[in-house]
């Protein structure tokens, strides 16, 4: 996909002489807007995506009761079942649910990010050096991407944080670290392909350097699927780390991080339903909108998916 520079607005001579120099990509996002718009599962992703964006932005305005994520003691209210005053009920220390699953929010979807980032950062530069490199380099690269991918990811990282010690700054680093192959898999694939083009080709044979080559022809044509895994590693990277802050390597308390929360609630099952109930439903609707909204990326980034 190509860049679209600013839009001039200073006369309506120029903003036409802009349309039409790029009449084929505004073709070519019209389409692209066509095809998200015609999927409701992709236009349901869309909305569960900015709904959370916007409390993880917002969320300690939009809070009922700030205080109630930072430690607040309200014995006189607490295991409180869901009301006017307390709509997804009170924790064991009195404090209002709603507010600290808001406020997760932005908890949780920096974890993933910063998860999902990392792995980028370490997978696609080693993927496009092994792709393109081919060799012993490719070799070395991906027989150590193999040892990583032999192990199954939640077991690595819950060995990594055993030994680092629990806490969420742990539990970011053992993902990060178990994260990166599946990104060193893919845009290796991918660069095999693309390096066997006609105009990677012609680069090489004009004298092009194989950094220039890297950075202005094969990485450009790794960006979809890029974007595609990478939203839908989102989800699974929130629901990795709910998982170990449920069995207490993760945040931990008053930190209003969901999976902790969930592990907490867990002792006071069945009676007081409401405090595990909200904390998994938020990260059961934070999964699902990511990999709803994933699916519409790759059935408009990928021509192969759009036979529907």
């Amino acid at each position: 996909m190509s860049g679209i520079d600013t839009i001039p607005t200073d006369t309506p001579a120029a903003a036409d002489g802009w349309r039409e120099r790029h009449a084929g990509t505004l073709r070519q996002w019209r389409m692209y807007a066509h095809l998200f718009r015609r999927s409701f599962s992709s236009m349901l992703g869309l909305a569960l995506v900015l709904l959370f964006l916007l409390l993880s932005a917002f969320g300690p305005s939009l809070a009922p009761y700030p205080e109630d994520t930072q430690g607040a003691v309200h014995l006189e209210q607490k295991l409180q079942a869901p009301s006017m005053a307390h709509p997804f009920g009170t924790d064991e220390m009195g404090n209002d649910v709603l507010s600290r699953v808001i406020v997760g929010t932005r908890v949780s979807l920096w974890i993933g990010l910063i998860i999902t980032g990392v792995a980028i950062v370490i997978g696609v530069p080693l993927g496009i050096v092994a792709g393109y490199m081919g060799g012993r380099t490719r070799e070395v690269i991906m027989r150590i991407t193999d040892v990583f991918l032999s192990v199954p990811g939640l077991a690595l990282a819950l060995a990594i944080v055993a030994s680092l010690g629990p806490g969420i700054t742990n539990c970011v680093i053992a993902l990060s670290l178990v994260w990166w192959p599946g990104y060193v898999r893919l845009i290796e694939s991918k660069t095999l392909a693309v390096k066997e083009e006609l105009f990677v080709e012609a680069a090489r044979a004009v004298g092009a350097t194989t950094p220039y080559i890297l950075w202005r022809h094969i990485l450009p044509n790794c960006v979809s699927p890029l974007i595609v895994k990478a939203s839908m590693d989102m989800g699974m990277a929130i629901l990795s780390a709910a998982s170990l802050g449920f069995i207490g390597l993760g945040a931990k308390a008053p930190a209003p991080e969901w999976g902790s929360m969930i592990s907490i609630a867990r002792s006071y099952m069945p009676d007081w339903w409401w405090y595990a109930l909200f904390p998994g439903l938020a990260i059961y609707l934070t999964v699902l909108g990511f990999n709803l909204f994933g699916d519409g990326l790759r059935d408009i980034l990928d021509p192969k998916s759009r036979s529907r």
